[in-house]
């Protein structure tokens, strides 16, 4: 009921009644009623309902900070994976497929090792101008593949591997670099795979 109705109300009551009753029951019932509203609408003005859960759903972490990879190291990665690309196609599938895993284990780490020496000593903070040349040795021929320096026009280093039949033992691959500071002459040793007793077939057989 209206407020102005129920006031009203409470007047004529009084008057019938000569002052002996007055209804302030309506008028307490009223301010209750109101009370209710106002404290319904103190709810709707905290309720944390979209707004809360879009505020939890902010991101608001500090992102980290882009940090670039170093040149050489890049680039020592980059000539290591071409480097196993040529040894596997020098190797063929009936060799690969028997010393693949030994060579990723133990020959590949000193290789990665070796060319970083080699991007070290070159005197150059421009690693791009270093490839790795795609012509291994088929046959019995020893060649993997070479470290070719595009700014000078020149083969640095020399990667092979080499028979070895060892009697009472067996055959081994041989794996050995050499480089242009002597000429290509001296051997430097990479590490060593053992095949069997029996002659392994031939390279990229």
């Amino acid at each position: 009921m209206k407020l102005w109705m129920r006031k009203l109300a409470v007047v004529f009551v009084t008057i019938f009644t000569l002052g002996m009753y007055s209804p302030t029951a309506l008028l307490e019932i009223d301010a209750e009623e109101n009370e209710d509203a106002f404290s319904s609408g103190a709810d709707i003005n905290n309720h944390s309902g979209p707004v809360t859960e879009l505020r939890e759903e902010i991101d608001y972490t500090i992102p980290l900070p882009i940090v670039e990879a170093n040149p050489k190291e890049q680039a020592v990665k980059e000539l290591t994976e071409q480097a196993k690309e040529q040894a596997i196609i020098k190797f063929g599938s009936r060799i690969a497929s028997q010393v693949e895993a030994e060579f990723t284990d133990i020959i590949l780490p000193n290789i990665e090792a070796v060319l970083a020496s080699i991007l070290d000593e070159s005197g150059t903070d421009n690693y791009a101008y270093f490839a790795i040349t795609e012509n291994p040795a088929e046959g019995y021929g020893e060649r993997i593949f070479n470290v070719y320096d595009e700014k000078r026009g020149q083969d640095v280093a020399k990667f092979h591997v080499r028979r070895d039949n060892r009697p009472l033992e067996g055959h081994y691959f041989n794996f050995h670099y050499h480089v242009s500071s002597d000429g290509f002459k001296e051997h430097h040793d990479i590490g060593e795979i053992y095949w069997d007793k029996n002659t392994p077939p031939r390279w990229m057989a």
